[in-house]
């Protein structure tokens, strides 16, 4: 029986991970998931592409939610108060432009020390209405394409199969950065699952993710550590769109909680893939109709 095995949220994009034992997903995503962002002074995102050692750079939101905490190597912890009520300020991300809460200035100047270049920090406002694309579109803060991000440890294990037998070491799943990984479930089966029930909570597919340079940071130290694994997924994970894939996004249909131990419930899989189930792979009970596959 398939089960959740982590639960990770990033409140600051391109941040380190905060494992969960359990939380509440929302419309868009797990609770603080990339509510924060780190831009530079012109307000546009910065990236592990540009400054790996965001990786090292820990936030902790409080636990009611209206505080967090910066902490990172070699530099005393920072605590704000979070900023829900100033003016909003431009801010871009991917090339488009969306509006932010501009945090403290005490932020500004912690996060420029640790990476060396001028930085501020911005909060998702409560009226931010970014749609995402893919077969189910939806919402998220400031992630890349999607509330939820969900992959199986077998993909993992699959993956580092191919790396070692081509003599490197083998990787932490913390490289691709997700929210949700399962254990005891197929290698990929991600891709050809159409809805899906966690907890109370029910997600739908959004797209396969299209992996950047990002996988290639060490997340514990900050530092870039190429050429895997984008260079064992290019021999057999190949996009037909470009780049190659890993994992899967997925929109939420039905916010709730979530909790390690729980165990899926697949109501409808993409029946056109190549590798669809002809049985639910959880639940031993057919497979539903796809309300997205054609006559």
């Amino acid at each position: 029986m398939a089960v959740v095995a982590e639960l990770i949220t990033y409140p600051v994009k391109g941040c380190a991970g905060t494992p969960l034992q359990h939380a509440r997903l929302t419309t868009a995503g797990l609770e603080h998931d990339r509510s924060f962002m780190v831009v530079d002074g012109q307000g546009v995102y910065r990236s592990q592409r540009g400054h790996p050692r965001l990786a090292v750079i820990r936030p902790e939101p409080s636990p009611d939610g209206t505080s967090l905490t910066l902490s990172a190597p070699d530099i005393e912890p920072l605590t704000i108060d979070i900023d829900l009520e100033s003016p909003r300020c431009d801010v871009e991300l991917f090339g488009e432009r969306y509006r932010g809460i501009a945090q403290h200035k005490d932020a500004s100047g912690w996060l420029s020390e640790v990476l060396g270049a001028e930085s501020g920090l911005v909060r998702v406002p409560p009226e931010h209405d970014r749609v995402t694309d893919g077969l189910t579109p939806g919402t998220c803060a400031w992630a890349d394409s999607g509330a939820v991000n969900m992959v199986s440890r077998a993909a993992l294990d699959t993956l580092n199969d191919r790396i070692v037998r081509a003599g490197r070491a083998p990787l932490p799943m913390s490289r691709f950065r997700p929210n949700v990984v399962l254990d005891d479930w197929a290698a990929h089966r991600e891709d050809d699952v159409r809805r899906i029930e966690l907890g109370d909570t029910e997600l739908a597919f959004a797209k396969q993710v299209v992996r950047c340079a990002v996988t290639l940071v060490d997340q514990e130290s900050g530092t870039k550590a190429g050429p895997e694994p984008l260079r064992s997924l290019a021999g057999y994970r190949r996009s037909a769109g470009g780049g190659v894939v890993f994992s899967a996004n997925f929109s939420v249909l039905r916010p709730g909680r979530v909790a390690v131990g729980d165990e899926p419930a697949v109501t409808a899989w993409d029946l056109t893939a190549a590798t669809a189930p002809p049985t639910s792979a959880l639940r031993g009970e057919p497979a539903p109709p796809n309300p997205w596959a054609g006559p």
